[in-house]
């Protein structure tokens, strides 16, 4: 060998600044050229090389770069791409312990024999190769650097613990992406970095994680080799990874390359395991701390003499055995596997028949296998080259044309686009090759643009699949305790930092349901934070609110608008309900007493305006003794009860008492004590509430719908539903409390005993057909008796002016005929719907007298004889109606059983509580013998001797007052 001038080999661990060393040298010379291990470190190096003294004089050539300004002084390479016989003053190769490795080890230990500078050569790397250096390279000067920082080993750490500012290594893409993908669902995000990437997306993808986007960083291997990031941990997932060959564990000092990223200047770092990865043993874990591992022992090599007379000639000069025990025969690289191939392809055979021709076929044969598809493959497409180039000198612009047409396409996942990638470097290597197309300008040009719009592609795939923005940016805010700011919109969503992190609804924010595990817990944090002023301004608006604005469900929720911001809760009294306001903790407890304050005293507002009737008699000090306690039963009973419930204390009620009652709006009906005020739809929904509340249901039942005279009753609704709503079940159907009041009334005129049908006035008021007022009859405790006959047309018959059961013929048949309105005074409230006893006056006979014309009767005799006589008659279905046992099904409703007239007839005393004549002899079909059967017709009974009037009976105590005035 020549001698030159100064060689020195620059060995230490990492972290010593020998890249930068060897940098600094180089622009102390006139010229200059370095070998870099990556396509990644060579650009990195070669844009801070452009920083200090431009791009004018700064070449870079990879196998898929060249970038040669015609004043070109400094050279940055890959180790294979390195020019030979340059004559540049000074020449440095970086990693030199890569000359044992099993791939591209052969490359560098040519270097280390063969390539030297004009008048400096630095050899850069770790201190394992002390030994063969010296023994090859006589007259090297040895330069020892030690780490900067301190490497201290960590052991296991899950990666949910992992610091900031880490690197987890995988050494494959599956790994890669799995840890990608975790670390964004737990920390934000992460970026990755793999040897397989462009420049420009490992550049991009870089930047996210030096700007501080997100604190982790996924990478495979690559790392280890001079990458200068800011990495404090370094975490191996595996210890074991595929050589290309066959799975492998790690050597020490390979992991040490690795673990040596972390820390940076004079930063200690800590490395460590994670994942599935074992704990590294004591003895490897203090080597890597203490940079001390075996030394090289051999050097892959392959000879660079090489013969071109022939294919078989060249193959043996590649596969010929160093003769230096030093160095040991580089296995097949994929270039003499590719010649090895296309040596028995018969027409490459034939035309590699020259030295020129069996060199450019050599030359071929060296591009590398990018897509990594299979080498059958990739010795077809190098087949294809070198067939154009041995034939026209070119490869075609349409054939090249095709093949980039069908890669620039930016669509796809990220495996796609890295596929593509990596199809596209095959074609930027065949366009930076001199002379192989015929515009090398352009096509160079062609394949750079596709890589740049497909490396934009993927850093955006890979940063919208593992980089969670928005976390990311809120944990930087957080870690820089900056304050951050929040915004609302009318839709109520908010985004912090310009980034949408979920709603807010009311006082309390709800996030983004995307979010999950530590990513939640960052939103959260960083959210609520950012809202506490909008709660605050918020807490001021609702304060300030009118009642309008205010509602509550059925289901006791309370609304702002369209925003849930409480709920009702139960108090100790029905009507006094407590407030659980739907405010976030992180709000503050100012914000959370003023919406309660306004709450209380929006329910309170509401009940006293919904209830004041009821709130008036519970304060009507001028009640006493049982009227009292009446009163405060109908105010725990939110002003409706029925009568069975308290039957005794009705009838212990005397007139007086009762009368006082009455001034309030009570009205005593035979089903229902209740108030008619409180049985509007608005009271109604709000007793519902009050009522489940206090009953401490889980589902409150609601309102039926306003209007409704009969709803279908609904078997699962709680005990006490019914009448809460203002309704009583009668069968299938249930009737609103007041309207069967007025029904009540109506039947009082009827014969209970012996039958009776269904009135018009009967079927109007509850807007039912007859077959569905006769299965509320039957709910009511009556027997309904189906029955058909003739129809008959009415006739207009001019009747007499006798006065309906509505309109009454005296002050007692007024009370009869009383409807659930509110009465116009208290007088005629006092006869209303309590039950009659037997009528003791011939008032009370007067009274019960009011019948509705039988329209059978007022059918003209010789009607039949007017109908042709082939013609079929007519027939319509009737029921008959008679008292009968009340179902268990209704008694367990609170029904009262039989109505009042015929427990005074099954008492003896009295007449029926129906007609006062007797019925006509002609029967209900026109034919003789009266009497719903047939053979049988009721006669008023001739009145008893008066007895005592009942004090407790209202109704008696109106006749009374009648008789007294005549």
């Amino acid at each position: 060998m020549a001698q030159y001038a100064r060689i020195a080999a620059v060995l230490g661990p990492t972290n010593t600044g020998k890249t930068t060393y060897a940098i600094e040298r180089m622009l102390a010379h006139r010229t200059g050229v370095i070998g870099l291990p990556l396509r990644l470190l060579a650009r990195e190096v070669y844009d801070k090389i452009v920083e200090l003294r431009g791009p004018s004089v700064v070449a870079l050539i990879t196998g898929e770069e060249r970038i040669v300004p015609k004043r070109a002084q400094y050279w940055v390479c890959t180790v294979e791409a390195m020019p030979d016989g340059m004559g540049c003053d000074f020449l440095a190769i970086d990693e030199i312990q890569l000359c044992a490795d099993p791939d591209r080890g052969h490359v560098f230990t040519d270097r280390l024999l063969r390539a030297r500078g004009l008048h400096e050569t630095l050899f850069l790397g770790s201190d394992s190769m002390r030994s063969p250096i010296a023994q090859l390279v006589p007259g090297v000067d040895f330069i020892r650097r030690d780490r900067m920082s301190q490497l201290t080993y960590t052991g296991s750490k899950k990666i949910s613990r992992m610091k900031p500012r880490s690197a987890i290594v995988g050494f494959s893409v599956e790994d890669v992406y799995a840890i990608a993908e975790l670390l964004r669902r737990q920390k934000g995000g992460a970026a990755v970095v793999m040897g397989a990437l462009s420049p420009r997306t490992r550049n991009a993808q870089v930047a996210l994680y030096q700007n501080g986007d997100v604190d982790y960083l996924v990478a495979t291997d690559a790392i280890g080799m001079g990458l200068n990031l800011d990495i404090s941990h370094v975490a191996f997932s595996s210890l074991a990874k595929f050589d290309g060959r066959r799975m492998r564990f790690l050597m020490p000092n390979e992991l040490a390359q690795i673990a040596g990223r972390a820390g940076r200047g004079m930063e200690d770092g800590t490395f460590g395991v994670t994942g599935e990865a074992a704990p590294l043993d004591d003895e490897v874990a203090r080597a890597i701390m203490d940079h001390r591992f075996a030394p090289v022992r051999k050097l892959n090599w392959r000879n660079a003499a090489l013969q071109f007379g022939t294919t078989d000639a060249l193959i043996r000069s590649l596969e010929k055995s160093p003769d230096d025990p030093l160095l040991m025969k580089s296995r097949d690289a994929d270039d003499l596997m590719a010649l090895k191939a296309l040596a028995q392809v018969a027409e490459i055979s034939a035309r590699a028949s020259d030295g020129p021709s069996v060199k450019l076929l050599w030359d071929v044969c060296r591009i590398p296998d990018f897509r990594g598809i299979s080498h059958a493959e990739h010795a077809t497409l190098l087949e294809d080259i070198f067939v154009f180039l041995h034939q026209n000198g070119r490869v075609p612009n349409d054939w090249l044309a095709q093949r980039i047409q069908r890669i620039d396409r930016t669509d796809g996942d990220i495996d796609t686009l890295s596929k593509r990638l990596a199809f596209i470097r095959t074609w930027t290597y065949v366009a930076q090759r001199s002379g192989w197309v015929d515009d090398e300008s352009h096509w160079r040009g062609e394949t750079r643009a596709v890589e740049d719009r497909l490396s934009d592609a993927l850093h955006e795939r890979l940063t919208q699949r593992f980089v969670d923005r928005r976390t990311s940016v809120l944990l930087r805010r957080l870690k820089q305790k900056e304050a951050l700011l929040a915004e609302v919109n009318d839709q109520g969503e908010v985004t912090v930092e310009g980034e949408f992190v979920g709603r807010l609804e009311g006082f309390r924010f709800r996030q983004d349901k995307d979010a999950s595990g530590q990513e939640a817990k960052t939103l959260r944090q960083a959210s609520v934070q950012a809202l506490v002023p909008h709660f605050n301004l918020r807490a001021d608006r609702f304060y300030n609110a009118p009642d309008t604005e205010i509602d509550f469900t059925e289901q006791g929720g309370l609304m702002w608008g369209t925003e849930a911001v409480g709920k009702l809760t139960a108090g100790a009294d029905p009507l006094k309900p407590q407030i659980d306001a739907f405010v976030d903790d992180e709000a503050g407890a100012d914000v959370t007493q003023k919406v309660q304050r306004r709450l209380q005293h929006f329910i309170d507002r509401k009940i006293a305006a919904l209830f004041e009737p009821l709130l008036a008699l519970g304060r009507d000090e001028t009640l006493t003794g049982l009227a009292r306690g009446f009163a405060f039963q109908m105010v725990e009973n939110i002003g409706v009860i029925p009568r069975a419930q308290i039957a005794d204390d009705v009838k212990a009620l005397d007139q007086d008492a009762r009368s006082a009652l009455r001034k309030h709006g009570i009205r005593f009906g035979q089903f229902t004590i209740f108030m008619p005020v409180l049985l509007k739809p608005a009271p109604t929904r709000l007793r519902l509430v009050l009522w489940s509340l206090a009953k401490g249901l889980d589902i409150f039942p609601e309102a039926p719908p306003p209007g409704l005279v009969t709803v279908p009753t609904d078997p699962q609704s709680p005990e006490g539903y019914d009448s809460m709503a203002g309704y009583r079940a009668a069968g299938t159907r249930s009737i609103r409390i007041d309207m069967l009041e007025r029904l009540a009334d109506m039947l009082r005129a009827e014969d209970s005993r012996g039958g009776f049908e269904a009135k018009p006035d009967m079927l109007s008021i509850t807007g039912m057909t007859l077959e569905q007022f006769a299965d509320l009859m039957q709910g009511l405790g009556y027997n309904a008796e189906k029955g058909e006959r003739a129809k008959v047309k009415p006739v207009a018959v001019e009747t007499p002016a006798t006065p309906t059961p509505d309109e009454g013929v005296s002050e007692t048949a007024d009370a009869a005929a009383e409807s659930a309105a509110e009465p116009a005074d208290p007088a005629a409230e006092a006869t209303g719907s309590d039950p009659q006893p037997e009528p003791a006056s011939e008032a009370d006979a007067q009274a019960a007298e009011v019948v509705a014309p039988d329209t059978a009767a007022q059918a003209p005799a010789d009607e039949a004889a007017d109908s042709p006589s082939d013609a079929t008659p007519e027939t319509e279905v009737f029921y008959t109606f008679t008292w009968g046992r009340r179902s268990q099904g209704n008694r367990a409703r609170g029904g009262r059983g039989r109505p009042q007239q015929d427990r005074d007839q099954a008492k003896g005393g009295g007449k029926p509580r129906g007609k006062g004549k007797p019925r006509d002899a002609k029967s209900r079909d026109g034919k003789p013998g009266g009497g719903p059967k047939g053979g049988k017709s009721y006669q008023a009974r001739p009145p008893k001797k008066e007895k005592p009037i009942d004090p407790d009976n209202p109704f008696a105590a109106a006749l009374m007052g009648l008789k007294t005035k005549d």
